[in-house]
């Protein structure tokens, strides 16, 4: 990383400093930056001066009398090799940052400029130490993956709550504790209750019942917010729906309490399930998204209609019996690589690969998978959504689409190569580090760079290669 050093100097500042003498001059260089070097013309360290205390202590007091370019890294070495060639006595060269082995096993960043003195073909070096921007640097990308991950995990809660919520089949209500308003009901509530949803939602739940009913659920209630605990009762829906038990929990959502309200009746609840399997395996035929059930051997059983127009056949005849590997995966490895992580975990999820149809085309998909081993008989159940042409690239600006998870990048080892992953996760934490370091400079674009340790402009590149910020902001320069 190179940026440009001063060049020109008010004329007031060139006098006065031209009657410091050389002492003084030292003085002055040393206290101004955290190390000062003295290289001889071979380029050997001639005299150094540390003003960061902790420098000395990295093992940089061992530096006299050594190659200046035997003391940076590998990959420093051809920036050492620039500040010497460029050094002239009339200017100073560009700043370029360099690391440095430490005695404590990191590399040590220091950005130098530098300067020749005369004629003997001395060079001063100043360097600023940016040990503590580098270690800002690692804990704000570590604060803000870990910040992804708890947002993964509690994002992962709330879906299987969603899910458990609306697809089980005891009725169940959440219902406000101190105004006794339906706040969420679930479909099998509804069905049981015989209204509407959106009739029931905000509604005082004593309504939903009989008037006979109705003083003895407001005792529940007032025994709830009194001690947190009820007796489960007995009580008559509204509408000749007949008898129900209702069961109540009282727990805190945010700053506010909520009653968890399960309410069943045996022949009611068996009755209305039984109604409801005939609608959810329509729904399953109808639904757009590929749904498959295969035997342990991963012979398919059954398969609705989306799946058949994926696989390009007419009837399920013609894939019952057949391996589904027929047509997943866009290579032998990535089935591979699916069955064997359903097969260790019970399930899968995102895992995008390939659906190859019968007649040649190939079109990208996401599978979910589940192994349901206790069911008779055991068997295997597959998801197919569609991805068609949903690059993250084509993203709005400032979307804040979710990345890959750890988890998930490692599942695509073997189907994706080594290099895009890597290239795939740089992208990423650079993307990180530069909206956390807008956010905490409050889009402060210059101290964002310095804080990042790029020039100004290039962070205006990296802004413009991720579409961060308002590109046509007036302090946002022409590339």
């Amino acid at each position: 990383m190179a940026t440009h050093a001063a060049q020109n100097p008010s004329a007031a500042l060139s006098k006065t400093l031209a009657a410091l003498g050389g002492e003084a001059a030292g003085l002055l260089v040393a206290a101004a930056t955290d190390l000062s070097l003295v290289v001889d013309a071979d380029g050997i360290i001639r005299d150094a001066a540390f003003a960061a205390p902790d420098l000395a202590g990295q093992g940089c007091d061992t530096w006299l009398g050594r190659r200046w370019i035997d003391t940076v890294t590998v990959e420093s070495r051809p920036k050492i090799d620039a500040l010497m060639r460029d050094a002239a006595p009339d200017g100073v060269t560009r700043w370029r940052q360099v690391n440095h082995p430490s005695v404590s096993g990191e590399d040590l960043p220091i950005r130098y400029a530098a300067m020749r003195l005369g004629s003997d073909g001395s060079i001063i070096a100043i360097g600023r130490n940016l040990l503590a921007m580098a270690s800002l640097q690692r804990k704000l990308v570590e604060t803000q993956q870990a910040l992804e991950r708890d947002y993964l995990r509690l994002r992962g809660a709330e879906t299987r709550y969603r899910m458990l919520f609306q697809l089980g089949s005891e009725p169940v209500l959440v219902v406000d504790a101190a105004t006794r308003r339906v706040t969420e009901i679930n479909p099998a509530a509804v069905r049981l209750v015989g209204r509407a949803e959106k009739r029931i939602l905000g509604q005082d739940v004593v309504e939903l019942f009989e008037a006979a009913s109705a003083r003895e659920i407001e005792l529940l209630f007032a025994g709830l917010r009194a001690t947190g605990k009820a007796e489960d009762l007995e009580a008559r829906l509204g509408g000749s729906r007949g008898p129900a038990r209702i069961s109540a929990s009282l727990f805190r959502q945010g700053s506010s309490a909520s009653v968890l309200l399960r309410v069943s009746d045996a022949a009611i609840v068996g009755a209305d399930s039984a109604r409801a399997r005939g609608p959810l395996l329509d729904v399953i035929e109808g639904i757009p998204e590929g749904f498959v059930v295969t035997d342990l051997s991963r012979r398919i059983l059954t398969a609705n209609g989306a799946f058949l127009d994926l696989a390009q056949i007419a009837t399920v005849e013609q894939a019952r019996g057949e391996l589904i590997d027929r047509w997943i995966g866009r290579e032998e490895t990535e089935a591979a690589t699916l069955f064997a992580t359903l097969a260790e975990h019970g399930s899968v999820r995102h895992f995008a690969t390939g659906l190859r149809g019968v007649l040649g085309s190939v079109e990208e998909v996401e599978v979910a998978a589940v192994a349901v081993p206790n069911a008779r008989p055991p068997c295997l159940g597959f998801t197919i959504r569609g991805t068609p042409r949903r690059a993250v690239a084509a993203a709005a600006p400032g979307s804040h689409e979710l990345p890959r998870s750890v988890e998930q990048m490692t599942e695509l080892v073997g189907r994706v190569s080594m290099k895009n992953l890597v290239r795939e996760t740089t992208d990423l934490i650079e993307r990180l580090c530069i909206e956390a370091a807008l956010r905490i400079t409050r889009d402060n674009r210059a101290s964002a760079a310095e804080m990042l340790g790029l020039s100004r402009q290039g962070l205006y590149a990296k802004l413009r290669r991720y579409g961060i910020g308002d590109l046509d902001g007036p302090d946002f320069p022409d590339a």
